[in-house]
């Protein structure tokens, strides 16, 4: 089993009228008979079409591929439950997004909007810092594939008190990193109460290699994944979620680069571990995290000096393996059976108020969220390396808002929870609109609309 990243241009339609059929007609169309998409993004828009980079997944058994759908499939939501204010918060792992685009530099944000919201859904790229994992307590841990699952209509989250979380990680040529990774998911057990039913340990190892695309996305090629996939259906009784802690392959010079390089700003890793966790959620349906596994002790005894303070959590940390164990102990139940859509106790996608993403960023929750009818917080300061104008995608009137950062955003989200009409609350208040319907039978003009002018 194989899974890789393909670049695809598709092209543009008038108005990008119903462009999440489009793009799904196309990818189909140009993949190959045996290749499943498992992640995309639209990572440039131009007068070619959309350039888009799809993650995807070959060699699968048929009879898995059956029951999985497609990551297109979409089920409209019949309502919006306005009992409850609760935020999506997504970061798109591996495209340097400035803030959240390191290492669990987002955890403040994550804190921030969490404050202001009843439940926040998010993700690990944005919380996930090595050692470290401040995740507000009213947030649900999920990763990419099942944020999207969940903004398409697919899938519900559940809250969990716990979960049992396996543990698989690669055997090393230096026993010295094995013994590391042992011992950090021992002090999760003693500091947190984690329970962890066993940690299986990978000899014939899944082959993981980061690259970046043209785009300048981290992206990555992972072989010999069915291993992973045999391992984890022997022991499926025995676990609820499922923690990865494998090597991955890069240039040496990327560890020293990445840390002492003011051109580098996107973490290598990212974009393969994103791969690797929407297959397991997909094939499996379990909640997934993926921490890197040190390569050496070259690359650990590097002297980066003082870092960046975005990337400072990984050059004190040797495993990185504390935050994805944090995360995943509470991470929700995954509920993919639509009968008991509408359970009080289930989170769907009727009970998104909105979604928060950087300014620029095209991905099924952005295209979801056009089709769903939920509003879409884009954040213009949150710089990254993707090339689209949002606001000429045909979102409906009120529903997408540009604002210069996230202070910014937590006062759209505090607005849309009043019922405040954004344009209410500035000045100058624009004019009230009136439409004057003429006298058809006089062979009048029919239907005008005249502005009231504001009295200075």
């Amino acid at each position: 089993m194989l899974l890789t990243e393909k670049e695809l241009i598709i092209p543009r339609i008038k108005d990008h009228k119903n462009l999440l059929e489009h793009i799904s007609n196309s990818v189909s169309s140009q993949l190959g008979s045996d290749e499943i998409p498992v992640r995309i993004a639209i990572s440039r828009t131009d007068n070619k079409g959309y350039h888009c980079e799809i993650g995807t997944l070959s060699g699968v058994k048929s009879d898995r591929v059956e029951g999985m759908g497609s990551i297109f499939d979409l089920e409209r939501r019949k309502y919006e439950n306005s009992k409850e204010f609760n935020a999506m918060l997504l970061v798109p792992t591996g495209i340097g997004a400035e803030l959240g685009g390191h290492s669990g530099d987002g955890g403040s944000l994550a804190r921030l909007i969490g404050a202001n919201c009843d439940n926040l859904i998010t993700h690990p790229n944005v919380v996930n810092a090595a050692d470290i994992n401040e995740i507000p307590d009213n947030a649900l841990y999920v990763e990419g594939s099942v944020i999207s699952r969940m903004i398409m209509g697919k899938i519900g989250l559940q809250k969990v008190n716990s979960n049992r979380v396996l543990m698989v990680v690669d055997e090393h040529t230096d026993q010295k990193f094995h013994e590391l990774a042992i011992n950090s998911l021992s002090a999760a057990r003693a500091a947190f109460g984690l329970d962890c039913p066993a940690v299986i340990t990978m000899e014939d190892r899944v082959l993981m290699r980061a690259f970046y695309s043209k785009s300048g996305r981290a992206v990555g090629r992972i072989e010999y994944f069915e291993r992973l996939c045999e391992a984890l259906e022997e022991h499926r009784k025995d676990y609820d979620a499922v923690a990865l802690n494998s090597l991955i392959h890069v240039p040496k010079h990327y560890h020293a680069d990445y840390f002492t390089s003011d051109d580098i700003s996107v973490n290598p890793w990212g974009g393969v571990e994103a791969m690797l966790t929407h297959a397991i959620s997909m094939l499996f349906n379990i909640p997934s995290a993926h921490s890197p596994m040190m390569t050496s002790e070259e690359v650990m005894n590097l002297d980066v000096g003082i870092v960046d303070p975005r990337k400072s959590a990984e050059a004190v940390s040797t495993t990185y393996l504390h935050c994805i164990l944090k995360g995943l102990h509470k991470s929700p139940r995954i509920v993919s059976d639509a009968s008991i859509h509408g359970d009080p106790n289930l989170m769907t996608v009727a009970d998104l108020s909105c979604l928060i993403i950087p300014d620029n960023c095209i991905g099924l929750p952005t295209l979801a969220a056009i089709e769903q009818g939920i509003p879409v917080i884009a954040v213009r300061e949150n710089e990254n390396c993707m090339q689209n104008n949002l606001e000429k995608l045909p979102f409906d009137s009120g529903k997408l808002f540009i604002v210069d950062n996230y202070l910014e955003a937590v006062g759209v989200m505090t607005a849309l929870r009043a019922g405040v009409a954004i344009e209410t609350v500035r000045r100058p208040i624009t004019a009230t609109r009136i439409i004057r319907k003429t006298n058809k039978e006089n062979n009048l003009e029919g239907e005008k609309a005249i502005p009231l002018k504001n009295k200075k």
